[in-house]
């Protein structure tokens, strides 16, 4: 029985260091390519709130996220959902909308724009 405890107790903490570890890597590469400066904070909460709620984003905002890059968008909502606040949430759900919001955008940057 202890042995089982003491295998309990190392599962824990060997998957306890991965996600400590994958989150240093993803703020590494956060502040690295400094993600967080790249979008101004009326974007943000409108790219926030077409993944974590409901909406949709504006041409401006889409131009603000592709310029982030895919890279930086997917780090940053990973690292969201390392807050415990959005631990309830569907993560798989989460990543589909940050998928879909990432696609839409690039979809609008292709399209021809409406002539004047």
């Amino acid at each position: 029985m202890a042995s089982l405890n003491a295998y309990s107790f190392l599962l824990v903490l060997f998957i306890t260091s991965g996600v400590v570890i994958a989150t240093k890597k993803n703020d590494k590469f956060i502040k690295e390519n400094n993600c967080e400066a790249k979008m101004d904070m009326p974007c943000v909460l409108e790219v926030f709130d077409s993944i974590f709620k409901t909406g949709s984003v504006t041409n401006k905002c889409c131009g603000e996220l592709l310029v982030l890059g895919k890279k930086c968008h997917h780090a940053l909502v990973k690292r969201a959902l390392e807050n415990p606040i959005f631990k309830n949430l569907d993560q798989k759900t989460i990543m589909h909308n940050s998928i879909t919001t990432w696609d839409n955008c690039l979809k609008l940057s292709h399209s021809p724009s409406p002539s004047a």
